[in-house]
This record gives structure tokens, sequence and C-alpha cells, in this order.
């Protein structure tokens, strides 16, 4: 999958550091612009417009991005010199994967998949995953395995935007979807913990990002981030909004 690039500025070896609320306003600007809260899928969700084969379809797909996060917090980990950083991420795996003291993200999500109507054994399988969905993810993991350590820890900054869109998105999904109503610990989970770790991943970036080369290194990998999220609606709302077209061996929404 090719990532769409996001303009960012070309910076000479003479350009000036960014301070650091400069810097965050880039940030916050890039998700301003490319955040998945935007996307015409989102704006469905949140007027009631989605039916519930198409809420089923939504949790499918994203359960596959919801199972490689730890896998691409594992690989960020394992790329940490410092014994301090090692330990702050290491949460992160904990968060998804859970422990013996919770149960984790991604068995959260498998409620909320359970809520739609999904059966939890093929939403555990990846049955019926869109093509485009495992592409746009794959890559994410790509970036993380490929490019600096700055440019991973940077691509996660979409948390400074998601507690905002996680706020909206559970009180919409209560109005509209109340059989929803069972599934969403998720989304409560994170309103605590993503900001957390957005705190300590802008101040990583803040810390190490230490020409404007590396600061615009750092912003290019949050859009990279962006465009790989926004991607994935792009194909939910192809293959089951408009035009509706489903490729072979996908997920189908059973007539009603």
């Amino acid at each position: 999958m090719a990532v769409r690039s996001v303009e960012t500025e070309t910076a000479s070896p003479a350009a000036p550091l960014l301070s650091d609320e400069e810097l965050r306003a880039r940030f916050q600007a890039t998700g301003e612009e490319r955040y998945h809260h935007r996307h015409p899928f989102h704006l469905l969700m949140h007027e009631g417009k989605l039916s519930r084969g198409q809420l089923q379809a939504w949790a499918l797909n994203r359960y596959y991005y919801q199972s490689i996060i730890p896998i691409k917090d594992s690989i960020i980990l394992s790329r940490g010199p410092d014994p301090v950083f090692r330990r702050a991420w290491r949460k992160r795996v904990v968060d998804h994967d859970g422990d013996a003291t919770s149960e984790g993200g991604i068995k959260r999500w498998i409620k909320l998949a359970e809520a739609t109507g999904l059966d939890p054994n093929q939403v555990r399988a990846g049955n019926g995953i869109l093509p485009a969905t495992r592409f746009a993810v794959n890559e994410y993991l790509n970036i993380v395995r490929s490019r600096s350590l700055l440019e991973a820890v940077a691509s996660s900054l979409t948390e400074l935007f998601s507690t905002k869109l996680i706020t909206l998105r559970v009180e919409k999904l209560r109005e509209h979807y109340p059989w929803l109503a069972g599934g969403l610990d998720y989304f409560e989970a994170r309103l605590y913990q993503a900001p957390e770790d957005s705190q300590f991943a802008v101040n990583y970036v803040y810390d190490n990002a230490k020409t404007r080369a590396e600061q615009e290194l750092a912003i290019q990998a949050l859009g990279d981030k962006c465009d790989i999220l926004w991607a994935q609606l792009d194909a939910l709302h192809f293959a089951y909004v408009q035009p509706g077209w489903p490729p072979a061996g996908a997920f189908r929404i059973e007539a009603s």
C-alpha cells in the first residue's frame, strides 16, 4: 500500500527548530485536517444512519486493526534502547493484550463486535475482513519496523485527537444504537488510557527531535498514520455504503 504523502515543509539545514508549542500546533493542525473524525463513514455513524450490518462490517474490520496494536507496540518496545522508555511503552501492550488483572482492549473489542451480532470466533479468525483493511493495517507495521524510532513513536500521536472522537462516539452510539450499550467498554477504557499514552509519546518527540528535519519527519509520520486510519474507512464506505461492492470473500450484510 502506498501511503499518501502529507504535504510538509522541506526543512533546510538552517531551518529554525520549532518550539514545543509550535510543534504541538503542527501536530494538532495535521489531526484537524487528516484525522478520521471527518470521514463520511464516521459522520454517518454519528448521525445514526448506519444499519446493524454496516456496524458489523465496521466492528469486524476494525478488529484487525485492534489486533495488531500490541504487535505494533511490541515492535516499538523492542527498539527502545532505554529501560525507562521500555517500561513506559510496555503498558501499551498490557492495555491491549490484558494481564492477570485486566481483560485488555482486544477482548473488549470482541465484546463490541458480539454486541453487533457477530460471532466472536469468526471475528477472532478474521473471516471476511476486507483486503484493503489488511493492506492499510499492515502498512502501519511497516512504518514502525522500517522508519526511525522517533517516527514510530510519532505515528502513535493520533492519541492526541482520539479522546475527543471517542467521547463523541460513545455519546452517539448510546443515542442511536442503544443495543450496543453492553459493548462500549473498549471506548470507556481508552478515555483515560489515551491521554496518558499521548503525553508520554509527545514528550518523547519533543526531547528526541533534535533538528528541524527530524521534527518534519515526526509530523510526516503522524500524517501517514492518519492516512492509514482514513484508508480503512474508505474501504468500508466503498464496500458497504456507496457503491456497496464488497469484494469476493469479504463479509456480506444479511438482507433484513
